[in-house]
């Protein structure tokens, strides 16, 4: 690999705020090695990049056992992401996008420059990555497509100029975890290099699910990586990267954690009572407390992943010219459980395609001129499939209705679906450009302009069948007929929409660094971002209808402004960085769950967010190391009428279709008032080539509500978590034994929770389900090196 070619990398900073240092070279003696980072496409120290970010190492997070983005967000203040029964949650300082399909991410993924907007991919596990970088706050001009909250960008590790290898494997016996990986990586002739990377990994789950007598959930992974770097001449390089991928998942780690007697059934059972008194459900429906036991009549994911992504580098004049083409294909199919009991209610098969082409050109100018300048081009075209439906195929909740309604409405409801289908096709075309004067040697000022233009068609279609796919007719609106029980029960009404958007935005930037001295940089960032609008794939009705659904929502918008600085103190021994933010949001997207089973997007308004976010490193001695970040938030709504209300909740707006509470003055879900991690590392050479090596991180979390509601009663309590990794290794032989423990004080901690579906509605009973994080585990790790 050619210095050239690594100058040119499209990379953010290279931030270690975390434990277990990736090379402990760095750390041998008491100064700090200076980090060489790319973030403006310029070699220059971490200390002169005027950016938020945290960063991982990909061999930390092989040795941490960080497996996704799930795992990553301990480490990475300000972060949070977990997935939900039918959808994945991605914040950076309390914003995110929420649960649709339709979504633009509001933290976007790039993965060797390839933007990965769509949430799912967020749950693709890790494999051979240089590192992992987290952006906070919005990027708009180099990273421009939709990132309004912030930007998570995947690097792969790239062939070097020496042969190498390593294998290795992972074992933790309470979960059945297995992980297997293979890397390979060298020259294959004068100019061509070549790597490859393998991972397989299987888990057998923490969750006990009752009704089906098995553990959940269960992970099948798999992924193949190959790269390809040469240097065709000296002003020509070129690299080509293919992967594809699977990750299966088995069950789910979801348990009913809150069931409350009904206040409309007579004799007040809950809802578990209820289903099993009244509909003979299995015993397992009543475990309706956290304790990591499940009921649930089973739920699956098969997902499948692909991509090319093509990069090629020209040396003209003293600039470069890079050319980066990107093509992204994955599908899944599911099925959710997701009355979320092991009675048999209801449940969601759901698929999902997507189809990406990018092609991206950037010229950057030579550095050390007063004027230095980076401009390009942006072109992607995008093709997205969703299909689902709900399947009502016991006899338990038209039952239900029987006795509520009478026995015919009942009989209306029994063997019935409701397919619905979503499409949505985009084309994005946008021009960027910055330039960076440099005023002085302790002076620079960067403007940066971003246009762009988008056109999206999209079609929604729902409506009802038996289970043999036929069509069931309308029947108006008689208290007997499935169009009226429908509506009543899953707020659910035919509907044939589509509907186009075009338009355009002009995204500005503008950053000012001053060099205070030699060991203080400070700067200043103002910007205003956007994030384009769509169309709503899981509303169940339309707008204006009987009942109060939705389907075209807006674009959103951000202005934004960061001062931070960068120092170092005690002759390089330490380092300390601090950015101080606030956000404002205007016609905020949200998808607000409609308090049954469907989710209807909208612009809420207006929300604002401020905080502090700091991250240093400190050489305690020659042989430890320090590191820390801290991060301390406020989110606020500042007109958001149209929320929605938890359960037994008084609403303030009241409509002939649904009833909303006003969220103004209220905070968001995962939102702590601060976060953050403390790393602590110690080295020690011995023998001819011995290292010893162990390491401890302490993540910690103030109280923050899990669910979209804000339902007081499913606040998280604060925690501290504590992860250890002690490792033995032969430098010179290569290889390397450890022990690995993950939340090794067995915090329980619930990143989603959300109500539980028609027990309020339907039973008058208060319910929640909640997605529960790994318990406590220790596994060995054992690796070679060559």
């Amino acid at each position: 690999m050619t210095k050239q070619r690594i100058v040119n990398r499209r990379v953010a900073p290279l931030v270690l705020a975390v434990g277990l240092c990736a090379n402990p070279a760095l750390y041998a003696a008491p100064a700090l090695e200076e980090v060489l980072v790319t973030a403006t496409l310029r070699t220059e120290s971490l200390q002169d990049v005027p950016v938020s970010v945290n960063a991982m190492a990909g061999e930390k997070m092989q040795e941490a056992g960080i497996d996704k983005i799930e795992d990553l967000q301990a480490y990475v203040p300000n972060l949070s992401m977990s997935e939900t029964g039918i959808g994945t949650n991605i914040y950076i300082r309390g914003i995110g996008s929420g649960i649709n399909p339709g979504f633009e991410q509001s933290v976007g993924m790039y993965f060797d420059g390839i933007s990965y907007g769509r949430g799912q991919l967020t749950r693709a596990p890790f494999l051979d990555l240089a590192r992992v970088e987290v952006l906070r706050g919005p990027q708009n001009i180099l990273y421009g497509k939709n990132s309004i909250a912030g930007a998570l960008s995947l690097i792969s590790a790239r062939p070097g100029q020496e042969q190498e290898g390593m294998i290795s494997g992972l074992y933790e016996p309470d979960h059945d975890e297995k992980i297997v990986d293979f890397m390979v990586s060298g020259p294959i002739t004068d100019t061509l290099g070549g790597r490859l990377a393998i991972r397989k990994r299987e888990f057998g789950g923490y969750i006990e699910n009752l009704t089906l007598n098995r553990d959940e959930p269960q992970r099948d992974e798999g992924t193949i990586r190959a790269i390809l770097d040469w240097d065709a001449t000296p002003d020509l390089t070129a690299m080509l990267k293919v992967e594809i991928g699977k990750f299966n998942v088995l069950g789910r780690q979801v348990e009913i954690v809150n069931d409350q007697r009904s206040t409309t059934i007579p004799g007040g059972p809950t809802y578990s009572q209820a289903l099993v008194g009244n509909f003979g459900a299995g015993p397992s429906v009543l475990n309706t407390t956290q304790d990591y036991k499940r009921s649930s009549n089973g739920d699956f994911s098969n997902n499948r992943t692909k991509n090319l992504t093509l990069n090629v580098d020209y040396a003209l004049g003293e600039g470069t010219l890079t050319f980066i083409t990107g093509f992204l294909n994955y599908e899944f199919q599911e099925l959710c459980d997701c009355d979320f009991t092991g009675a048999p209610v209801f449940s969601v098969p759901f698929e999902e395609e997507y189809d990406q082409y990018s092609q991206e050109i950037r010229w950057v100018s030579a550095a050390g001129n007063t004027f230095e300048h980076i401009g390009g081009a942006y072109y992607q075209r995008s093709e997205l499939t969703f299909f689902d439906k709900i399947v009502i195929d016991s006899p338990i909740l038209p039952g239900a209705v029987a006795s509520r309604l009478g026995a015919a409405a009942g009989a209306s409801l029994s063997n019935t679906t409701t397919p619905r289908n979503f499409t949505t096709d985009a084309d994005l075309w946008s021009v960027f450009w910055q330039t960076t004067w440099n005023a002085s040697d302790r002076l620079r000022a960067t403007l940066g302009l971003r246009y762009s233009y988008e056109e999206k068609e999209g079609t929604r279609d729902l409506s009802v069948a038996d289970l043999n796919g036929v069509t069931k007719a309308p029947d108006g609106t008689v208290p007997s007929g499935i169009d009226f029980i429908l509506a009543a029960v899953f707020k659910v009404e035919r509907h044939d929409l589509e509907g186009k958007q075009s338009g355009g935005n002009l995204a500005p930037s503008i950053n000012i660094q001053f060099d205070v001295n030699d060991d203080v940089m400070a700067y200043a960032t103002a910007s205003i971002g956007y994030k384009s609008g769509g169309f709503d794939a899981r509303s169940n009705a339309s707008p204006g209808g009987t009942i109060d659904g939705s389907f075209e929502y807006d674009e959103e918008q951000a202005t934004s402004f960061e001062v931070g600085a960068k120092t170092s103190f005690l002759d390089g021994r330490g380092e300390l960085n601090v950015a101080a933010f606030f956000t404002k949001y205007d016609d905020l997207q949200v998808s607000i769950f409609d308090g049954t089973l469907g989710f209807n997007v909208g612009n809420a308004g207006a929300a604002e967010t401020m905080g502090i976010e700091l991250d240093g490193r400190f050489a305690l001695t020659d042989n430890l190391l320090m590191t820390a970040a801290l991060a301390f938030l406020d989110f606020e709504f500042t007109d958001f009428e149209q929320g929605q209300c938890y359960q037994g909740q008084t609403p303030d707006q009241i409509t002939p279709t649904a009833n909303y509470c006003d969220y103004k003055g209220k905070t968001n879900q995962y939102v702590a008032d601060y976060s953050g991690n403390v790393g602590f590392v110690y080295t020690r050479s011995f023998g001819e080539a011995m290292e010893f090596r162990a390491g401890t991180d302490f993540t910690f979390t103030d109280d923050y509500n899990s669910s979209q509601n804000l339902d007081p009663s499913q606040i998280q309590d604060g925690y501290v978590r504590v992860n250890m990794r002690v490792a033995l290794s032969d430098v010179e032989s290569g290889w390397e034994v450890a022990v690995v423990g993950k939340n090794v004080t067995d915090e329980d901690v619930i990143s989603y929770s959300n109500d539980v579906p028609l027990a309020n509605s339907s039973f008058g009973s208060i319910g929640h389900y909640a997605f529960v994080e790994r318990p406590r585990s220790v596994a060995v790790q054992v690796a070679y090196r060559w």
